[in-house]
């Protein structure tokens, strides 16, 4: 059976005080006997500070992205070893702000999942597809496409060690949500896809929503027999809406 994940993708929010606020609550209301993944994706500079509040077995620490390169000189980057230094142990990567805003491509983001899994880090891999691309009946050629760029360059068996995350372009930040079923849709689209590969592997994969996610269409998506948990934007920085959504699964 598939342990349920729930991720809160802070991006470029927080500082030390809201952050403390948050990671208190969260500390006081998640612990190792949830039944399920909890995993914080804090901004590099707060890393640390997050950090400090995953020693209980409650929390998991994630980066919101890494660098393609291993080391060298590239000012502002940062490496997965770096990331596992701070003991990162999820990473989120392909995201759509990362694809759109700074052209990401396909092979950069393979190897990046090759540079994060080197380290022994659980890559969050993000497809989804753009309003243009659902409304002309593309959505599972896209997400398809960008889910066997990677495979095709790990192989199968690295996704033992990953989470695949299907986030909808158009419902990310929009207020806008897949219903359950279209979700739900995608989501076997996607295990289908890896099952092509490795049955069981894709049987084991979980596979998380994202898309403005919230307290009151939580329990519907995640009750879909495919969808795995959930990738939380801006409820994840509301301790209550947050903790609600990840005590429903």
């Amino acid at each position: 059976m598939r342990r349920p994940l729930v991720a809160a993708n802070w991006k470029m929010h927080g500082d030390k005080v809201s952050n403390k606020t948050l990671l208190e609550a969260f500390n006081a209301s998640f612990n190792a006997d949830l039944p399920v993944d909890v995993v914080i994706a804090a901004p590099y500079a707060y890393l640390g500070q997050v950090s400090e509040y995953c020693k209980n077995d409650g929390l998991q620490l994630a980066a919101q992205n890494v660098s393609e390169f291993e080391e060298g000189a590239y000012t502002g980057e940062i490496s997965a070893s770096m990331l596992a230094d701070m003991a990162c142990k999820f990473a989120i990567i392909g995201h759509s702000e990362r694809r759109q805003y700074f052209h990401e491509s396909d092979a950069q983001i393979a190897t990046k999942f090759q540079r994060l899994q080197a380290q022994g880090i659980c890559p969050i891999l993000c497809v989804g597809e753009t309003l243009k691309e659902r409304q002309a009946g593309l959505t599972q050629q896209v997400v398809s496409q960008q889910l066997k760029a990677v495979l095709e360059v790990t192989g199968v068996a690295s996704f033992k060690n990953a989470v695949l995350a299907y986030e909808p372009i158009w419902a990310i930040g929009t207020g806008e949500t897949a219903s359950p079923e279209q979700a739900q849709e995608v989501h076997k689209v996607l295990r289908d896809c890896v099952a092509t590969f490795d049955k069981t592997i894709a049987e084991q994969l979980r596979i998380i929503y994202g898309g403005s996610v919230n307290e009151s269409n939580a329990a519907d998506l995640f009750s879909q027999a495919d969808i795995d948990g959930g990738l939380i934007g801006g409820a994840s920085l509301q301790a209550e809406s947050f903790i609600k959504i990840c005590k429903v699964i």
